[in-house]
């Protein structure tokens, strides 16, 4: 079994070949004929990458070269990157969607911040160089997010010489900001005519943006969205994430199923990074609500994590729990007990809030 501080890899390790991590799985056994996506190699990198700073190995260190180099394949010939790898190393698109752009910029932000080896550092620069043209133009907002947490992270850990990825990202503010009050009713702060899937992820970057630009209005916005979500998501003092079904549109009934776990890892970063900027003890509250919908506590009270082998379900479905385990899923529970580890080890510790543009650590304990 490989267990890193208490989070066992081993299916991570199952999904993950010599080219990189494998997108979807049959039960606990990787679908082959899935392929390979960017969105997930960029999810892998960093949470490998985070993990390297906290125990550094040799096996550490051939997950995030697996990953990163994904990445480096991954980049087009004219701008971006590729997502979709077919299992025979074939590109199945011509360019990538918008997300994995910020995705992997996220990654290697991820990298750039760290103390991996010289070399792996000067690779995530020339990518995300290579790479800034295209992100100013992208389209979806959940993209231009990441590239805000990107850029948050690069300026918490004194990264320079990225004016031109600033620009992209306080730009990427700006637009997140005019989608809110062009959708904006008095019953729905919120930035689109519904609710979709991560959508935590949009507070989630106006708190940052809020941090590194203070701004008033930006905090003022990321609160009422995410206190939006948050009541429309919290079932009896349980997180009900809005369901892949049909979505929630504005004025309708929430889709109730299928409930994925990207919702619960990206409400959980959402509400540290809401605890950091602001203390209240509230947003702990609905960070213990997303971190224990993967242990049971949810709509049908069914665990979706495998602790001894860190494997996660893809969702909840209305007759059960789906059983394939599917890289996606995986690193949103992976992901979700790193940060709650790193907010239960800072509080026994009683430090100050750290790394507050990314919130991944908080203060204080998260509520039994």
């Amino acid at each position: 079994m490989c267990v890193i501080d208490g989070i066992a890899l081993n299916h991570l390790d199952r999904m993950t070949d010599s080219t990189g991590l494998i997108q979807h799985a049959i039960y606990s056994i990787p679908r082959r004929e899935s392929g390979y996506t960017t969105d997930d190699n960029a999810r892998a990198l960093r949470l490998c990458t985070r993990l390297w700073e906290r125990k550094r190995s040799e096996r550490m260190l051939g997950r995030v070269t697996t990953y990163l180099s994904f990445l480096e394949h991954a980049r087009c010939p004219v701008r971006g990157f590729h997502n979709f790898l077919g299992y025979q190393r074939d590109w199945l698109d011509a360019e990538g969607t918008g997300d994995c752009q910020g995705q992997a910029v996220r990654a290697l932000a991820e990298v750039l911040g760290s103390s991996l080896p010289d070399g792996y550092r000067a690779v995530a620069r020339e990518l995300i160089d290579a790479v800034t043209p295209a992100l100013a133009d992208l389209r979806s907002l959940r993209a231009q997010a990441y590239v805000i947490l990107a850029w948050g992270h690069l300026a918490t850990h004194g990264v320079e010489d990225f004016d031109a990825i600033e620009s992209v990202a306080r730009s990427a503010a700006q637009r997140l900001m005019e989608c809110y009050h062009r959708s904006e009713r008095p019953d729905w702060p919120w930035f689109e005519s519904r609710m979709t899937y991560a959508n935590a992820v949009l507070p989630h970057a106006l708190f940052v943006a809020a941090e590194c630009w203070p701004e008033e209005r930006l905090l003022d916005v990321a609160k009422a969205t995410f206190a939006l979500l948050d009541r429309e998501t919290t079932v009896e003092d349980v997180f009900w994430p809005v369901g892949s079904s049909d979505w929630y549109p504005r004025g309708e009934e929430k889709s109730r199923y299928d409930q994925q776990p990207v919702e619960a890892v990206t409400m959980a970063e959402a509400a540290l990074a809401a605890f950091a900027l602001s203390g209240e003890e509230r947003y702990l509250d609905t960070f213990r609500r997303a971190h224990t919908w993967f242990h049971g506590r949810n709509s049908l009270r069914q665990p979706l994590a495998d602790v001894h082998c860190g494997s996660c379900c893809d969702g909840l479905l209305p007759s059960g729990v789906n059983r394939n385990q599917g890289a996606e899923s995986t690193l949103a529970y992976l992901w979700t007990e790193l940060i709650n580890k790193d907010n239960l080890i800072c509080a026994e510790n009683q430090d100050p809030p750290v790394n507050t543009r990314n919130y991944s650590i908080a203060t204080a304990t998260t509520p039994s």
